[in-house]
């Protein structure tokens, strides 16, 4: 999805080396002709929800999630998925989590490679998960415990990995985490494409 906010071209790449035909668009009739949606985000939730506002997305993101479309946000785009941020001011997100979004603690920021741990198993995949992955973000989900999948751990838990039905929130960078994060997008977009 294209909404003027998000590293595009190298999940495109990403989901293109996968060989998964991508489209990238912001128009409804465009998006709809799709299997499934995926959200990118880079930068601040106010900022995001107001480009997906503007480009008219959020009552299409929430219709197409209710009606059982598989969705994936990454990174911010996860943190959107949200009911909610405190991020520079309390600003309503998507909804289609019951979660919300703070800054990490003591104002932390969560950069470089860092091991994911299963939570909880899941399908959609698999199980075989003890690797490092690429994260950079400075705010974290508060997600419900029978939506966490995957952790990680920099001072203090943080959800890495969320899933309610359809909708999957990733928050670290699978486009940029080698042959992990190709395996583990390979693992959600086919898996959620089968459902």
């Amino acid at each position: 999805m294209d909404y003027g906010v998000g590293n595009l071209a190298s999940v495109w790449h990403a989901l293109h080396a996968l060989q998964f035909r991508c489209r990238i668009s912001s128009e409804p009739a465009t998006l709809s002709a799709s299997d499934l949606l995926l959200l990118p985000g880079v930068g601040a939730f106010p900022a995001a929800m107001a480009a997906l506002h503007r480009t008219g997305l959020v009552d299409y993101l929430r219709s197409e999630a209710h009606k059982g479309r598989p969705m994936i946000g990454i990174c911010l785009g996860m943190q959107l998925l949200a009911e909610s941020s405190t991020e520079q001011r309390t600003t309503p997100g998507l909804g289609l989590l019951p979660a919300t979004v703070r800054a990490l603690q003591a104002g932390a920021w969560h950069i470089g490679w860092n091991e994911i741990e299963l939570e909880r198993e899941d399908p959609l995949f698999g199980n075989e998960w003890a690797h490092s992955v690429y994260f950079n973000h400075s705010y974290v989900m508060d997600a419900q415990p029978q939506h966490r999948v995957f952790i990680a751990r920099a001072g203090e838990q943080i959800t890495a990995v969320v899933r309610n039905d359809n909708v999957v929130g990733i928050q670290f960078h699978p486009e940029k985490s080698q042959s992990t994060g190709r395996k583990l997008l390979h693992h959600v977009v086919g898996g959620l494409l089968r459902d």
